[in-house]
């Protein structure tokens, strides 16, 4: 018996079968997609990289917060001290000066409204802030007030003067210290 030659038609014909064939097998469908298993690790790993992430993003939250305390503290103890010396040169009307006071403002609100200047018929208002900041920590314009007359322990404010400012947070920072201590 002798074999059929295949002529060139036939030969595609049988290579395109055999193609077919091939993309059809079980084996072949499965390695076009993710198994079960494959999906499950990779899930895996994501998770334990959120979870490596999330308290490295809460420590930045608070050491921008901690900064933004530390800026907007800086900026009041300024103004307060622009305050004492401009009332030490005379630069503020005697009339919005308190005895005793010890040439401290009154409150923070005296900084913002403003004081007339001293020898100034025209009206004129010496301010030192804007506006209260806002607490970073407590997200208020509330803040812990100390007088120059308060004992250095004291825990309220004598109502005389404001001395100094800190926050009313009793959270601890990220170096150990107290908040209120700033």
């Amino acid at each position: 018996m002798s074999c059929p030659r295949l002529t060139a038609e036939g030969a595609k014909i049988a290579e395109k079968e055999i193609a077919l064939r091939s993309l059809r097998s079980p084996r072949l469908l499965a390695s076009r997609g993710y198994t079960f298993i494959e999906l499950l690790v990779v899930a895996t790993i994501v998770i334990i990289l959120a979870s490596a992430i999330m308290p490295l993003a809460k420590v930045t939250a608070t050491r921008t917060r901690e900064a933004e305390l530390r800026r907007t503290l800086r900026e009041i103890r300024t103004a307060i001290d622009k305050y004492k010396d401009a009332a030490d040169l005379g630069q503020i009307g005697s009339l919005d000066i308190k005895v005793g006071s010890e040439n401290y403002p009154a409150d923070l609100q005296t900084l913002v409204d403003g004081v007339s200047a001293a020898n100034d018929a025209t009206g004129r208002k010496l301010k030192f802030l804007r506006r209260i900041p806002v607490d970073p920590m407590t997200r208020s314009t509330e803040w812990g007030m100390r007088s120059y007359q308060d004992k250095p322990d004291a825990t309220h404010w004598g109502g005389q003067n404001v001395f100094d400012v800190y926050t009313t947070f009793d959270g601890t920072a990220l170096d150990g210290t107290k908040y209120r201590d700033w």
